[in-house]
């Protein structure tokens, strides 16, 4: 009997050690949860460092491998892309830019791939490269590219539910900054090419609608068009093509760390 109450005793004793610590706890979420934070308050005379608008620049050549793209007289889009991109890395280098290639080679990379390796790094910009075709071999010029309804900056919930997903990409629209970067890129681009301008367009190509940041596809001629494919066959032309991107994307930057929200108006062009 004695051993049964001592029992019954430890038991109890436990019990309250428990249930001492149980309420310590949820005294400790309760006021973790009804506290008001502090508001930070900055005493130095020298104010913070204003944070750049992004630091990498991800340069996404278009198709690859087996991939080639469009094709015509024996010129591979494929190849335009990577030349280009390179072309855009290095100048980007040159003016202390970070950047990263979707691929480095000639190498088949999916639109899932590429998507996903942007969304991994962390604050940058995306530009895919791409070259045109058209069955009217009238069709010239240079376009470019920003996503009608962005789709990657979702909350978890409605990527599962496809028709939310659909639902919320059209009420959200087209994104600013991505409207800006094509903006200006496209300027720089008629500017340096002296091409037919057909302006910046809304559309969901993938690797631009699936990610979570600002992202443009610039198509940089036709090669389709005999004029636009002959241009494109030179060198020069092509160093006018990336110096153009690079000068567009570093324009963007730059007005960007002066003016955080671009209130865009996007720009047209004759077809």
């Amino acid at each position: 009997m004695f051993g049964r109450r001592s029992r019954i005793r430890r038991g109890v004793r436990s019990g309250m050690a428990w249930l001492g610590l149980l309420l310590m706890l949820v005294s400790f979420v309760w006021w973790q949860w009804t506290s008001k934070p502090e508001v930070a308050t900055t005493t130095s005379a020298h104010p913070a460092a204003k944070r750049e608008p992004f630091a990498v620049v991800v340069l996404d050549p278009g198709h690859g491998g087996q991939d080639s793209g469009a094709m015509c007289a024996g010129v591979l889009e494929k190849d335009l892309t990577l030349d280009v991109a390179q072309r855009v890395d290095r100048l980007l280098q040159s003016q202390g830019l970070a950047t990263v290639l979707t691929r480095v080679g000639d190498a088949y990379v999916s639109l899932a791939d590429r998507a996903a390796l942007t969304n991994r790094v962390p604050n940058c910009v995306l530009v895919s490269i791409h070259f045109n075709e058209d069955n009217k071999a009238v069709s010239n010029g240079i376009e470019t590219y920003y996503a009608e309804h962005p789709v990657a900056a979702r909350a978890p919930v409605i990527s599962w539910l496809p028709f939310l997903q659909t639902a919320a990409s059209v009420a959200q629209g087209p994104d600013a900054e991505s409207q800006g970067l094509a903006g200006f890129i496209q300027e720089a681009l008629v500017a340096r090419t002296q091409a037919q301008n057909r302006g910046t367009k809304a559309k969901q190509y993938f690797v631009i609608a699936n990610v979570r940041h600002p992202a443009v596809l610039v198509e940089g001629g036709f090669l389709t068009n005999k004029e636009d494919i002959a241009r494109l066959a030179s060198s020069d032309y092509r160093d006018q093509i990336a110096a153009a991107i690079s000068e567009g994307i570093i324009r963007y930057r730059e007005v960007k760390q002066h003016q955080p929200t671009l209130a865009v108006t996007a720009q047209g062009g004759n077809e």
